[in-house]
C-alpha cells in the first residue's frame, strides 16, 4: 500500500512536471517566433535607411555638380525640414551658411545663430555630425559643427558645448582628429586610400 501510495504521488509530481514543461516550451515557441518577426521588421528598417541614405547621398552628389556659389570660405547648406520660413539673420537667404577657411584661422563661434530648421533636434551629436562632415566633402572644425547644429536645431546644455562636441567626436570611432579642434570621417580617409 505504502508503495502504490508513493507511486501515485510521484506520478503526479512527473505529470505537473510535464505540465509545466510543455506550458514553457509553448511559450519559447511564442517568444521565438517574437523574436522571427523583430529580427523581420530590424531587417525592414534597416533595409529603409539604406536606401534614404543612398537617396542623401545621390542628393548631395547632384547638389554639389550643380552651380555652386564660389566663395573663400566653405558652404554647407541647412535643410529646412519644414516649410517655416527662414529669418534673414539666419545665415544667408538660401539657407546656407558660409564660414572662413580652415587654413586662415579657427571659425569663430556664432553666439547669435537660430535654428533655421529642426534636422537636428532628435539626433546626436555624432549622427548629426556625420550627416554634416559627408556635406562638406571635407573635414570641419569643431565650431564649424556647432554653428551648424545650432543652425540644424539641435539644443546644447552647459557652458563649453564645442567641447562637448569635440570630446563626443574623439569619443568615437566613426571620426578622426585630423587638427586640433578639426575632425573628419573615419570613413573618407579609407575611400581615399581604396582609390
Amino acid at each position: 500500500m505504502l508503495d502504490e501510495n508513493l507511486i501515485a504521488t510521484l506520478e503526479q509530481s512527473l505529470r505537473q512536471t510535464r505540465n509545466a514543461q510543455n506550458r514553457l516550451v509553448a511559450r519559447l515557441r511564442e517568444a521565438e517566433s517574437e523574436v522571427d518577426h523583430l529580427r523581420l521588421e530590424i531587417g525592414a528598417l534597416e533595409n529603409s535607411a539604406a536606401q534614404t541614405e543612398k537617396a542623401i547621398d545621390s542628393l548631395l552628389v547632384t547638389m554639389r555638380s550643380g552651380n555652386r556659389p564660389m566663395s573663400l570660405g566653405k558652404t554647407i547648406s541647412i535643410e529646412n525640414a519644414g516649410n517655416e520660413e527662414i529669418p534673414q539673420r539666419a545665415g544667408r537667404r538660401d539657407g546656407s551658411i558660409t564660414y572662413i577657411n580652415q587654413n586662415r584661422g579657427i571659425p569663430s563661434i556664432s553666439n547669435n545663430t537660430e535654428p533655421i530648421s529642426n534636422r537636428f533636434s532628435d539626433r546626436t551629436i555624432t549622427q548629426a555630425c556625420t550627416l554634416l562632415l559627408r556635406e562638406a566633402g571635407g573635414p570641419l572644425h569643431v565650431n564649424e559643427l556647432y554653428n551648424l547644429l545650432v543652425a540644424g536645431g539641435m539644443k546644447f546644455k552647459g557652458n563649453n558645448p564645442t567641447i562637448s562636441v569635440a570630446v563626443s567626436l574623439s569619443r568615437n570611432r566613426r571620426f578622426r582628429k585630423v587638427d586640433p579642434g578639426t575632425f573628419d570621417l573615419v570613413m573618407r580617409e579609407a575611400i581615399q586610400a581604396a582609390s
